[in-house]
């Protein structure tokens, strides 16, 4: 919109240096602590490696969604879509204080998990997704996530939604997670209902909820041999 100046003026045009307008769209980061290694033995036996992305990872976890964004079943395509913009948005720095989780079993890609955080007390749930139906995989994946926001980074809220009815059954009944008053809070994906946990009912009984319900619990010192075994990232083949 152009408005006449009210007062003569030296400089009728300016230029502009866009690493000037980077600085306002993109978001200063919040000083969030490393995800630190860990694994997690499944109810069917396997170990599963829980790490950081990287953005080597990127490439090929696109590519990947790009099959999953093609399977209706079990709401994958809108899934695949989100996903994939969450993590392109990683790597064009559009999206604030977002955290992604890998789950590995011996190098192939079975889990993801991510979240972003809103400011200090609050954290947003954004995906987890199995490729694994053995094991418990989504499970194991959403409790990390979880215990990033609420054990190791101290937020105060943990606001999660679900698009599919197997992540609703798993996190939002089996954790038996309270909604927010909706329309007055509304979910950042799609304005959905958004499940809460805060700092109570975590310590209340949530952090114990995982190795309770599988009965393992997770392992921050994973062994060399497990690290040696996921040192190289494939994806699977898609069978959904």
């Amino acid at each position: 919109m152009k408005i006449t100046p009210p007062v003569p003026v030296s400089v009728e045009k300016m230029s502009i240096d866009v690493a000037e307008i980077e600085g306002l769209l993109q978001a200063p980061p919040m000083n969030l602590p490393p995800w630190q290694d860990s694994s997690f033995l499944l109810e069917d036996g396997r170990t599963m490696f829980i790490r950081a992305m990287t953005n080597d990872d990127i490439p090929q976890l696109l590519d990947f969604m790009k099959l999953v964004m093609e399977e209706e079943k079990d709401f994958y395509d809108i899934v695949g879509v989100r996903v994939y913009g969450e993590i392109l948005a990683v790597k064009r720095k559009r999206i604030k204080d977002a955290f992604t989780l890998l789950g590995l079993i011996d190098g192939e890609f079975v889990g993801f998990a991510n979240g972003r955080f809103w400011d200090k007390d609050t954290a947003i749930s954004l995906h987890t997704m199995a490729f694994s139906r053995r094991g418990k995989v989504g499970w194991a994946m959403y409790y990390a996530k979880t215990y990033y926001a609420l054990e190791v980074c101290k937020a105060q809220q943990w606001w999660s939604t679900f698009e599919s009815y197997n992540g609703w059954r798993m996190a939002g009944l089996a954790m038996a997670q309270p909604t927010l008053p909706w329309p007055q809070y509304q979910h950042e994906l799609g304005g959905a209902r958004i499940y809460l946990v805060n700092q109570d009912s975590w310590n209340a009984s949530l952090k114990h909820w995982l190795p309770n319900y599988i009965g393992n619990d997770m392992d921050f010192n994973p062994t060399d041999e497990v690290r040696k075994a996921n040192e190289v990232l494939r994806m699977p083949e898609l069978n959904l």
